[in-house]
C-alpha cells in the first residue's frame, strides 16, 4: 500500500457497558494520552471544552523516530453517542507547509459507537493523508521503501488503537 491509497487502520472492540458511558470516554480528548504510546496530551482551543462540530484542539505527540511535535485537530463529524471524528493538521509545519485546512490533513481519526445486545460495539479508524505527515519525510528520502514504511506505520497505529480500545473497555467494565 502506498500513501496515495489513503492507508487506513480500523480496530473494533465489544464493551460490556452502555453507549452513554463509552461516549463519555470517547469524547474526552485527553483519554488517548493516557492509553496511547504516541499522543502525550491534548487541550481544547478557542474556548471549547467539549466536542462540537468545528471545535479545535491541539495534540502533543512523541515518536521515537520523529521526536516531538504539535498538531491542531478540528472536529469534522459529531453525532453524540454515535460518531466523533476529527481531522489532524500540521499547524506548525513540522512535515511541510503549515496548514489548518482539514482538506490538507495529515490524518483523520474517527470513533463509532453502536449499541449491541449486552453493551456497545466501539470502532476506531485512522486514515493517513492526504496531506504531508511523518511518513512523507521517510518516503522522500527512500522512495523505494514506501510500502515498507506505510506497512510499519499501520502496524504502529494498530497497536496504539488496540491499546486505546482495551483501555476504554477496562474503564467501562472495571473502572480501572
Amino acid at each position: 500500500m502506498r500513501m496515495a491509497d489513503g492507508p487506513t487502520v480500523e480496530c473494533e472492540i465489544q464493551v460490556a457497558g452502555p453507549v452513554a458511558r463509552v461516549w463519555e470516554l470517547v469524547a474526552d480528548i485527553n483519554l488517548p494520552a493516557r492509553l496511547s504510546p504516541e499522543l502525550q496530551r491534548a487541550a481544547w482551543l478557542d474556548g471549547a471544552g467539549t466536542p462540537a462540530l468545528g471545535a479545535r484542539f491541539e495534540g502533543h505527540n512523541r515518536h521515537e523516530k520523529l521526536g516531538e511535535w504539535r498538531t491542531v485537530s478540528e472536529v469534522v463529524e459529531l453525532e453524540p453517542e454515535r460518531v466523533f471524528a476529527w481531522a489532524v493538521m500540521d499547524a506548525d509545519g513540522r512535515f511541510g507547509e503549515p496548514t489548518l485546512d482539514p482538506a490538507r490533513r495529515l490524518a483523520s481519526w474517527r470513533f463509532e459507537l453502536h449499541p449491541v445486545d449486552g453493551g456497545t460495539r466501539l470502532r476506531q479508524t485512522a486514515v493517513l493523508g492526504p496531506g504531508r505527515n511523518g511518513l512523507s519525510l521517510a518516503i522522500e528520502r527512500w522512495p523505494d521503501r514506501e510500502e515498507e514504511f506505510v506497512a510499519s506505520r499501520r502496524r504502529e497505529l494498530r497497536a496504539g488503537m488496540e491499546a486505546t480500545l482495551r483501555g476504554i473497555k477496562a474503564l467501562v467494565e472495571h473502572g480501572s
